[in-house]
């Protein structure tokens, strides 16, 4: 089975063509992803015929839960299918069939006729608590800020009493104050003053998680504002753990950003593994643009084992 070893800013996966194979993808991705017995990946891309798109991406955990969407998946999925033309290299942009949705990527080719860059279509955020989901406490509200503080450009288009922004989420004796979103999967969003590489979210993150709060878990981001087009930030994936970047996380830090009124339309994220830049005016998709990188090629020989790995 030959595979590629791909990255968008650090966060790494593990890419083959599905088109004409059926597998346990679950199992096979505990066994691809893991760091010491395996290829070692966040994740597994796996290459998928569609009749809606240009073509599928599934995207497979490092635990063999399977994500909805992945934001810098997405980009090393379409270099990968345009570079090796199962996709049409005249095809632009190219329409990807996702968890969820079909997303448009506009792939940027360098001078080597490869493509260096992507710019996604990522959909828009959804902040409703029903949407992300957040399973609050009967008749506790989500919203724990004065609404006048919130940017009237994003709350005229929601139900400000749908919103979970500011809410005390209570972790191993710290309180964050999150705001949650949904990119098609679901986000928790906390500002802070300390400096995020001081937080020991390698603890945390596993506790926010798997919080009650949460009912199909969630992925969490911290994140340090510079200034209005300035932000750095970690995360931790659900289902894959501390990653050195999350680009559904770094489209839903910029939303939730917008809503708080933090930052300007166009940011420059800065995560351990490199920067993104995300676009959002307040409507529409939210814009992801980033790197792919393509590390090299191999053939996994292993024999899949049902219910290998770790759990």
């Amino acid at each position: 089975m030959r595979f590629a070893k791909m990255h968008g800013a650090g966060n790494d996966y593990v890419v083959l063509d599905a088109r004409k194979a059926s597998d346990d993808w679950a199992s096979l991705a505990r066994q691809l992803c893991d760091r010491h017995y395996g290829v070692g990946s966040d994740g597994l891309l796996v290459v998928v015929s569609s009749r809606v798109a240009d073509i599928r991406m599934r995207m497979f955990n490092p635990d063999g839960s399977e994500a909805e969407m992945c934001g810098n998946g997405i980009r090393c999925f379409t270099k990968y299918v345009l570079e090796r033309g199962i996709v049409s290299r005249g095809r632009a942009p190219v329409r990807v069939e996702t968890g969820a949705g079909v997303l448009e990527v506009a792939p940027f080719w360098g001078h080597d006729g490869r493509v260096e860059r992507a710019r996604v279509a990522m959909g828009e955020p959804r902040f409703s608590a029903r949407d992300i989901p957040v399973l609050l406490p009967a008749g506790e509200s989500g919203l724990r800020l004065d609404i006048t503080n919130l940017s009237r450009d994003v709350t005229v288009r929601f139900r400000t009493e749908e919103l979970v922004a500011g809410y005390p989420l209570q972790v191993d004796g710290r309180t964050f104050s999150v705001t949650c979103v949904s990119m098609g999967n679901p986000h928790a969003v906390a500002f802070l003053e300390e400096p995020v590489d001081l937080v020991p979210l390698e603890r945390l993150g596993p506790m926010v998680e798997h919080h009650p709060l949460f009912p199909r878990r969630v992925n969490f981001h911290i994140v340090n504002r510079y200034d209005g087009s300035h932000l750095k930030a970690r995360s931790w994936e659900r289902g894959a753990g501390l990653t050195l970047a999350c680009g559904t996380g770094a489209c839903a830090i910029q939303a939730a950003a917008r809503l708080l009124g933090l930052t300007e339309e166009t940011v420059e994220l800065q995560m351990p593994g490199g920067v993104l830049i995300v676009s959002w005016p307040g409507d529409g998709p939210v814009h992801l643009e980033g790197p792919a990188e393509e590390v090299f090629e191999g053939e996994w020989r292993a024999t899949v084992k049902t219910g290998a790995g770790p759990a």
